[in-house]
């Protein structure tokens, strides 16, 4: 069924977004900077929130970056009939579901576990997508046949299962990165594995620091990244006593982590 769609934000995840949806409903963009508006085609571009009342739409899709999400539903919200959708996609939803239930409106919060910086957004098959099961009906219905056109993995989880889940999935590779980005040296000759650690360290610090900084205080967070220290020292333990039985156990243990 064709809807009116208004998606809040130009940046990356906006723009795939409007490109993806473009064709098959009436798209608007909104941003506050009207030359972020220049690299969306196929839809109408706004960049005044009174513009938003005549084109009235029935979902909004909150495609802002982390630190603006509620700035910028309300930015809007004075524009939006009673029965529109809310929506967002942000990585971290703390907060949200008090916002959400404080407005009184109908949402629908998701997850699309893939980003620009490394996914190829030609292929989705093996990248992720998170709906939150406390969302509205019809919303859930929306995005689920969205991602599934996409050919995402598609999962329900509660807000607080999310949030347990992205310290678990997105914390740890982002904290073990930045370490490794922290002691990192110029390498005339690199090997193979330190260059693949070099491009997600760099893909990883291309992104907005506010999110990377919201990822990582997410309040499940310090949990997991305590298990990280723990490992680190039982494995430098092993490394200054030279222990060739530990170390062999340890790396049976870390091979059947990843089988």
């Amino acid at each position: 069924m064709k809807m009116k769609i208004l998606i809040l934000g130009a940046g990356k995840m906006g723009s795939f977004f409007a490109d993806v949806l473009s064709f098959d409903h009436d798209v608007a963009v909104f941003d506050v900077d009207p030359k972020r508006l220049r690299f969306v085609y196929n839809v109408v571009r706004m960049s005044n929130p009174e513009e938003i009342q005549d084109f009235a739409p029935e979902i909004v899709i909150n495609a802002a970056t982390v630190k603006y999400t509620i700035d910028a539903f309300e930015m809007v919200l004075p524009y939006l009939d009673d029965q529109c959708i809310l929506s967002d996609i942000a990585s971290v939803k703390t907060g949200l579901k008090e916002y959400y239930e404080k407005t009184g409106r109908p949402y629908t919060s998701t997850h699309p576990m893939f980003g620009p910086t490394f996914a190829s957004l030609s292929d989705l098959s093996t990248q992720s997508a998170i709906v939150i099961s406390e969302s509205n009906h019809w919303g859930k219905i929306f995005f689920k046949d969205l991602y599934t056109s996409l050919k995402l993995n598609v999962f329900e989880y509660t807000f607080e299962e999310h949030d347990e889940t992205i310290a678990y999935s997105l914390s740890i590779p982002f904290a073990s990165t930045l370490v490794f980005a922290s002691v990192m040296k110029h390498q005339e000759a690199p090997g193979t594995t330190f260059k693949r650690h070099m491009n997600i360290a760099q893909g990883l610090l291309s992104e907005d620091d506010f999110l990377l900084t919201e990822i990582l205080f997410n309040p499940h967070t310090p949990e997991q990244v305590k298990l990280i220290r723990d490992q680190l020292k039982l494995l430098l333990g092993m490394i200054e006593k030279k222990d060739s039985e530990g170390m062999k156990a340890f790396l049976t243990q870390v091979r059947k982590n990843i089988e």
